[in-house]
């Protein structure tokens, strides 16, 4: 069994490293969200790489939203409204580019429901 677990190990820090790498294409590109990458990073760093995991939910960037999360589920204002922002762009862009009506439908769906469950979030207090 410990021979399956050290194996595992770099799948698990090749997520987070990946993780990683979306989630700071995140800050960048509006419509890639930043948060559920840095959370997705921090559960694949804890399984493979102690270290790794340190360093994430101590970086001054990257560690506080995963820290609010740990904490009580909160989301800060600013990350509410930027996700919401891109999923208004996002279903725009779509009614725009002239997608089916189905597709625009599915879509706009889906990101009522997302949008639905991160403005029941807890919004994190500013420090």
């Amino acid at each position: 069994m410990g021979g399956r677990v050290m194996a595992a190990r770099p799948l698990w820090v090749s997520l987070g490293c990946v993780s990683v790498a979306c989630a700071v294409a995140g800050i960048v590109l509006p419509l890639v969200p930043t948060t559920p990458f840095l959370l997705l990073a921090a559960y694949a760093f804890a399984k493979g790489s102690p270290r790794l995991h340190d360093w994430l939910v101590r970086h001054p960037r990257f560690g506080p939203p995963i820290a609010d999360w740990r904490r009580d589920g909160s989301i800060s204002r600013t990350a509410k409204f930027a996700g919401i922002a891109a999923m208004a762009a996002a279903l725009a862009l779509t009614w725009v580019g002239g997608f089916p009506d189905w597709v625009v439908t599915v879509q706009a769906i889906v990101l009522v429901a997302v949008a639905a469950f991160l403005l029941t979030r807890p919004t994190r207090q500013p420090r």
